[in-house]
């Protein structure tokens, strides 16, 4: 201070306002520094410490010991992977349940007619799967007619012992192969059955000869026994 008085008056004058701002520069950063500071600050940092604050999640924990709440997971878990495949059983069983056959329909699967019952040159229709079967006691002639058309001029070419076990007796669906209709045997063109819907003719093998339908009538799957049991299905 001495010194700085012993200065002349001219110099005194230039060097104390500049050493004054700068005084009350550093003040004024001090000062914006700590209100930095105050706002800013991390409220889990500590004023003394650098280290971060863990948070106390304690009063969320269960009470229980933690191998106990583990048991008690794996036992809901277990619990409800048992009731859900019990379920899914129970469903899947049910479907199939509605999904089969009825009674009455494994009772028709398989149909027996006595042929003997059944007198040469006559129709008999019986019902097999709700589908009408036509069955035809064939005469010496009708046999003789049905094997002398030429295989080559039909629509739907088949010989006459591909579609006969026995060749005095015929079996077929009693179905059009038009549009489903049934025939009438014993009329037609050709002697054998007529479709009056949309007038297709078929002979005496159940073949096609005339109308719309593409197909002869079709042959079911049957048996002929040795004692004349005929068994369709």
């Amino acid at each position: 201070m001495q010194c700085f008085r012993a200065l002349p008056t001219a110099l005194r004058t230039a060097v104390a306002p500049k050493a004054a701002t700068a005084a009350f520069s550093t003040v004024q950063a001090r000062q914006q520094a700590s209100a930095y500071d105050n706002v800013y600050k991390s409220p889990f940092v500590s004023s003394g410490q650098s280290t971060t604050k863990i948070p106390d999640f304690s009063k969320y924990k269960s009470s229980g010991s933690p191998t106990g709440n583990k048991v008690f997971g794996y036992f809901m878990a277990g619990t409800m992977g048992v009731l859900s495949a019990a379920g899914a059983k129970a469903t899947v069983q049910d479907f199939l349940v509605n999904m089969s056959a009825s009674a009455d329909v494994l009772a028709m699967a398989k149909v027996e007619v006595d042929l003997a019952n059944i007198p040469e040159g006559k129709n008999v229709i019986i019902k097999w799967r709700g589908k009408p079967v036509f069955i035809r006691h064939r005469t010496p002639s009708e046999i003789e007619e049905a094997n002398s058309v030429k295989v080559e001029s039909l629509r739907d070419p088949q010989q006459d012992a591909d579609r006969v076990q026995k060749p005095e007796w015929l079996v077929m669906l009693g179905i059009c192969t038009h549009l489903g209709c049934v025939p009438i045997g014993e009329a037609g063109d050709y002697g054998g059955w007529f479709c009056p819907c949309h007038g297709s003719h078929y002979d005496i093998s159940g073949r096609i000869r005339r109308g719309p339908a593409p197909l002869n009538l079709e042959i079911p799957q049957y048996e002929i026994t040795e004692d004349d049991k005929l068994i369709v299905g």
